[in-house]
């Protein structure tokens, strides 16, 4: 770990997996005081976007710990974006967790990083033994289950065909060139469900959604809400926000989340 800025910090790496799939991620942790900060990204995104340097910005200014890595086909880790799958991300996400973090953590999780933080929470209560432990999850524009109910059952019956029958269908993007969506990205995805029962992740939760994100709409986050207990569980609706929430009000309001909660 080290203490220099976010502008010329070298990443660390670790291994994680075992044979063929061993791969290489890139990991920036920032030592400082508890409860750090851990960032989750977005499927298809890195460690150097807006609210992650925000944040890590925060947690430096305050002397608190930061952890952000980039998943496997992502940034600068190693590993195709085409291989991975929410099990594989997932895999990766612990193992950061395990290694980097000491303490209670604020989880803050974008877009499928949502869902990450979601199932980090489920994976970490099997470890009781943890020398990290969760203070709170902070989810931006959450998407669980977003291989299923976001993508699989609103593509037409055309693309399905070409998932299922070529392995891959390219999708385009409003955010840059188009990107593969594979037939393992859908099937693997269905082990890791989360909104079809109650969701018991056993610390508070804040929640901020756009009302005119295009990816992940607002209903959806309304459907996770439903699925958390009641108690310490508070949904901010942005009714001009869209999915990154990366303008310098949506910052602020993260950042007054994640300083809520500890």
């Amino acid at each position: 770990m080290t203490n220099s800025t976010a502008s010329d910090q070298e990443p660390d790496f670790i291994e994680v997996g075992e044979g063929d799939g061993r791969r290489r991620i890139a990991v920036r942790a920032r030592e400082g005081a508890a409860p750090g900060l851990f960032w989750l990204g977005g499927f298809n995104s890195d460690m150097k976007g807006t609210k992650a340097l925000a944040l890590d910005a925060w947690a430096a200014e305050r002397g608190r710990a930061s952890v952000r890595f980039d998943y496997s086909g992502h940034g600068e880790s190693g590993g195709a974006f085409i291989d991975g799958t929410i099990g594989r991300w997932l895999e990766e996400s612990v193992a950061v967790f395990e290694r980097f973090c000491l303490g209670r953590q604020v989880v803050i999780g974008s877009s499928m990083g949502g869902w990450m933080a979601l199932l980090l929470a489920r994976e970490l209560a099997k470890r009781p033994g943890s020398r990290a432990s969760l203070a709170g999850l902070v989810l931006i524009a959450p998407a669980p289950d977003f291989t299923e109910q976001l993508m699989w059952n609103g593509f037409p019956a055309e693309v399905k065909h070409e998932i299922e029958s070529k392995g891959v269908w390219m999708r385009p993007s409003q955010y840059g060139e188009p990107y593969p969506i594979t037939r393992a990205l859908i099937e693997e995805g269905r082990n890791h469900l989360v909104l079809g029962s109650a969701i018991d992740i056993g610390c508070p939760v804040r929640i901020l959604q756009g009302a005119q994100d295009p990816d992940v709409p607002w209903q959806h986050a309304f459907a996770l809400a439903h699925r958390l207990p009641a108690d310490d569980v508070v949904l901010t609706m942005v009714q001009d926000g869209d999915h990154r929430l990366s303008r310098p009000q949506d910052i602020a309001r993260m950042i007054a989340a994640v300083a809520e909660i500890g």
